[in-house]
């Protein structure tokens, strides 16, 4: 590889991921300047200043709230994550959720733990106090699942697996969700029609404009009498307030999250944990692996998998002498990055363009070696974000 890669971690991140950027051509830590990368997880990045140099950033989870994505989407900057790979660890934890909620296994907790005497008086207590905890089954029970992406295919499997009956909502499905998803899943055509008909709920949908307060006073009034409520996905979707309204009047059971807030503290009812959501060993190396990869795949050939706010674009190399190119999703961008190189006597052996909302990337493999001048003059054209040289000495296309 021509060029040597600095990437500066904002958080910990698992070393199962890091040893996955070879020694020899990175160079990887908290306190590297100028960066090509930044891998991060939890820390706030909006106030952060962001060097020039950053051609990615990565999000070792799920969520990009705390990454300033528009800024970086104007700069040419693609916003990786690892979306799926803490799936399985969310899942569990859902799954423990209902569990908790079903069997009033936190209130029977607290209740035992404050019994005093001797085990014959413990025995007697236990005998007279555990009619106040009983609780249901999952099994013949019905889920609604809001969100079927990685998270909510798998929770849809264990919850079929256990005999329950299974809704699921998500007007933004892809075709991929879609072909997992398994048949026995009812569609559910609005929110509304899944809470009518469901024992449990949970949420698995990204924050945004459109899910902020997701469930609020009107959609929990047309909620199942006795629902759980689940939140495993961002403390915004739910209007707090609503959910405390409809505890008081027991029309939803419990409010299972894994979001405290000081409104929730001490409510009966509420089971909130503390962001535990990906929080497993398995989980966050997975997390690390997935983004590395995806970082060393864009930043030595230019690839695309998994980001929040460009297209995918993966074109296999035919070249040694490749160029990237990120830019405005406007009419003739392809026809003038193309005559800029004919006129400079360069031949594009392949070319690849994507383009996402507002955004277009561009791959173009070539014949010849490409003057910094060329490379200027692409760059300078209006609407080009951004310009990569992605020359591979030693490259051969046939091994």
């Amino acid at each position: 590889m021509a060029n040597n890669f600095r990437i500066l971690t904002l958080n910990k991140i698992a070393h199962e991921g890091l040893k996955r950027f070879p020694a020899e051509t990175y160079q990887v830590g908290a306190d590297v300047e100028e960066p090509d990368a930044i891998l991060v997880r939890s820390q706030a990045m909006h106030d952060l200043k962001i060097p020039d140099s950053v051609k990615a950033i990565a999000r070792a989870g799920a969520g990009t709230n705390n990454i300033p994505v528009a800024a970086m989407s104007g700069r040419g900057v693609p916003v990786f994550n690892a979306a799926g790979a803490n799936a399985n660890a969310v899942k569990e934890l859902v799954l423990a959720g209902m569990l908790l909620a079903a069997r009033n296994v936190v209130p029977a907790m607290q209740f035992t733990a404050g019994l005093q005497g001797s085990d014959a008086d413990l025995h007697k207590l236990v005998e007279n106090g555990k009619k106040h905890y009983a609780g249901i089954e999952l099994h013949g029970r019905t889920l609604g699942i809001i969100g079927l992406g990685s998270i909510g295919r798998l929770v849809a499997d264990t919850a079929l697996a256990l005999g329950m009956r299974v809704y699921g909502y998500d007007p933004e499905i892809t075709v991929e969700a879609a072909w997992n998803l398994s048949s026995q899943v009812k569609k559910a055509h609005s929110v509304e029609e899944l809470l009518k008909h469901c024992d449990f709920v949970t949420l698995h949908v990204p924050l945004l404009d459109t899910t902020r307060g997701l469930i609020n006073m009107q959609r929990l009034q047309a909620t199942k009498a006795g629902c759980v409520l689940l939140n495993f996905s961002r403390d915004a979707i739910v209007d707090t307030d609503a959910v405390l309204v409809s505890l008081a009047s027991r029309h939803l059971h419990s409010y299972v999250c894994d979001f405290p807030a000081q409104k929730l503290q001490g409510q009966p009812h509420v089971i909130a944990l503390p962001h535990l959501g990906a929080s497993t060993e398995e989980a966050e190396k997975n997390c690390a692996v997935m983004v590395v990869d995806q970082v060393r795949e864009y930043l030595e050939h230019g690839n695309i998998t998994n980001t929040v706010n460009f297209p995918m674009l993966v074109m296999p190399r035919e070249s040694a002498f490749r160029l990237a190119i990120a830019h405005s999703n406007v009419p003739n961008m392809l026809g003038q990055i193309s005559t800029t190189l004919a006129r400079a006597g360069i031949n594009i052996h392949n070319m690849m363009n994507k383009s996402r909302g507002d955004i277009a990337y561009t791959l173009t493999d070539n014949d010849s070696a490409l003057p910094p001048a060329v490379i200027a003059q692409i760059a300078a054209i209006p609407g080009v974000l951004m310009v990569r040289d992605l020359t591979l000495y030693g490259f051969s296309s046939h091994g």
